[in-house]
């Protein structure tokens, strides 16, 4: 059995809240991480041409902490949860094929697919996700007797 503060987030948040909590929380870390600990930024000179990679991780911060907020609103205000969650993997695979149109980085083209199915599809998809739950299975047919 669950306990009453599980169940009460469940219903505050419902489906679409929870998936956008979750994809907050990621953001959030991973904007972080790039400030504690900068990665590599092969592939990414379109960025970082104009500023460093520790500018661009306030790009995931902020989209992360719209994306949080977000989680606790209602269905159809939760709208710029998604489009903030969007902005970050979409411009970090137009930096990719950039990288792989110019020849900075042949592997950018799998990067690029990487964001544009794993992060900006399934975010799409999610949104289009309703609240209400699945309607349960429809029960067998009852038999008739003397039919």
């Amino acid at each position: 059995m669950r306990c009453r503060a599980v169940r009460r987030a469940q219903r505050l948040l419902g489906r679409r809240g929870a998936f956008l909590l979750i994809l907050g929380i990621g953001k959030t870390c991973w904007g972080v991480s790039f400030i504690v600990d900068p990665p590599s930024t092969q592939g990414l000179q379109l960025l970082t041409r104009l500023c460093d990679i520790q500018h661009w991780a306030w790009l995931w911060i902020g989209a992360g902490l719209i994306t949080t907020a977000s989680a606790f609103l209602k269905v159809g205000r939760d709208g710029f949860g998604f489009i903030a969650a969007l902005v970050p993997p979409a411009v970090w695979a137009i930096a990719y094929l950039s990288a792989v149109i110019g020849g900075e980085y042949s592997r950018g083209a799998w990067v690029a697919a990487w964001y544009l199915t794993s992060h900006v599809g399934v975010i799409l998809w999610a949104s289009t996700v309703p609240e209400y739950d699945v309607p349960p299975a429809p029960r067998k047919a009852r038999r008739v007797e003397g039919g």
